[in-house]
């Protein structure tokens, strides 16, 4: 008979003389915050952040300042795991139904992104989440893994590390000609990747919203093209469409899902606004069923329960088996359901529409400016959040120190080329736009 790890730990605390709570004793869900909040009032929205005054931050993409309603049920959860560790995380971790709090979050996140909880696998960035993706697909030294050359660090090391691991090629294509993403095209960049597809490739890799420029990849039409080519096809040929997609996650369309990709990974502490060490991967039952385990997973009971039994693990495989291993600071993952009730209190659609229009308006003044080079489209269907730039006559670190003596916290890409970054989210209004633009053009 199956065991729970949940009854593992009661008989252990039964053996050594802990005495339980009974059931219902112990409330582990959160209250909202009492405070009522205007979600359609963006001075209410923005009231919620504890952002140092007299500063415009224009680089909340780095890593996310959480607003009170995320603050506070982090305190929540923290308070009560210092006041009864071992009950709480029972309850929360490894509980059945709505007293478990991780699988909450999983429910939360796979509502926003349109998935089935069921294939979701918690962990606590979109570095942890690359490998789990990355290293758990099966791939050999007759197998390709094509990315982009705008890819991030993480991903490209990534992927060398599974090139050297397991003798899979790796190979690079570019979206655009020389650096500059300003004049890139949908119809380019997907032509692009298509032709780049050899009959070698088993991974297209690709990033939502590139930190490096701005650019945010057409997925559906990308995912409508990698499509046909599979259906030409064995299914143990195909190419598997993986997307880092943090920069995009809160910021672009909410239905991920749906725009037909394989893989999805992303960090949930950046434009969702959610607590840090927070991120998970999605990917289609098929793909996990390929896939394996790089962690041993604190997410799955079947797992516990064939160790415990001494039998092989349970087929098919899925995301829990994939799930984040070990204690982690729980109080952070159980209130990832507060910044996705945020969002959605707001409504998606009005948070895309908002970024699109802060950062619109930031990209068209610079665009008229005759000493700044515009590195990101101006085509909304092509951008979301980072505008990246360059000023005649000096580095990118020179204007980021220039705008911060301006009091405008802006940001370098770590990337070659380097440019000046500025981004505008849900903490920033148009007096932040406006105050931006006047200090960009005092850059001459």
């Amino acid at each position: 008979m199956g065991v729970s790890r949940r009854m593992f730990i009661r008989s252990a605390a039964v053996s050594t003389g802990t005495a339980l709570l009974p059931p219902g004793r112990l409330s582990l869900v959160p209250e909202e915050s009492r405070a009522s909040v205007d979600y359609h009032d963006w001075d209410a929205v923005r009231n919620l952040f504890a952002l140092e005054p007299g500063l415009v931050n224009a680089a909340l993409f780095y890593l996310a300042s959480n607003p009170r309603p995320i603050r506070e049920a982090i305190e929540r959860h923290r308070e009560r795991l210092n006041a009864n560790p071992l009950e709480t995380v029972e309850a929360g971790a490894f509980g059945e139904g709505g007293e478990n709090l991780c699988e909450a979050a999983v429910a939360a996140v796979a509502r926003y992104i349109g998935a089935d909880a069921g294939d979701i696998a918690l962990t606590n960035s979109t570095t942890h989440g690359l490998a789990v993706a990355y290293q758990g697909l099966k791939l050999g030294p007759e197998d390709e893994i094509l990315n982009t050359e705008h890819d991030h660090y993480v991903q490209l090391e990534t992927v060398r590390l599974v090139s050297e691991r397991t003798g899979a090629k790796r190979r690079k294509v570019r979206l655009f000609p020389g650096h500059d993403a300003g004049g890139a095209t949908a119809a380019d960049i997907i032509r692009r990747l298509r032709d780049a597809i050899s009959p070698a490739t088993r991974v297209l890799g690709v990033t939502w919203v590139s930190s490096a420029n701005g650019l945010k990849m057409p997925l559906k039409p990308l995912a409508d093209a990698v499509r046909e080519i599979n259906a030409k096809r064995e299914p143990a040929r195909r190419v598997k469409l993986l997307v880092d997609g943090v920069h995009g996650l809160g910021a672009a369309e909410q239905g991920v899902v749906a725009t037909g990709v394989d893989i999805f990974v992303s960090g949930l502490h950046k434009w969702m606004l959610g607590p840090r060490g927070t991120g998970i991967v999605w990917a289609r039952p098929e793909i996990w069923e390929q896939m394996s385990p790089v962690v041993v997973s604190f997410n799955s009971v079947e797992l516990y329960n064939a160790w415990r039994e001494s039998k092989p693990v349970p087929r098919p495989f899925h995301a829990r088996y994939f799930g984040l291993g070990g204690f982690q600071a729980y109080e952070h993952i159980w209130a990832v359901p507060s910044a996705v009730r945020m969002h959605e209190a707001i409504g998606p659609k009005r948070v895309q529409e908002r970024i699109l229009a802060l950062n619109g308006r930031l990209r068209e003044a610079l665009s008229r400016m005759p000493h700044v080079s515009l590195r990101t489209p101006l085509d909304p269907a092509l951008t979301a959040g980072i505008t990246t730039f360059e000023v005649e006559g000096q580095s990118p670190e020179e204007s980021v120190h220039k705008l911060r003596q301006h009091g405008i916290v802006a940001s370098t890409s770590p990337y070659t080329p380097t440019y000046v970054r500025l981004l505008f989210g849900l903490a920033n209004s148009e007096a932040d736009i406006d105050k931006s633009i006047a200090a960009v053009k005092a850059l001459v």
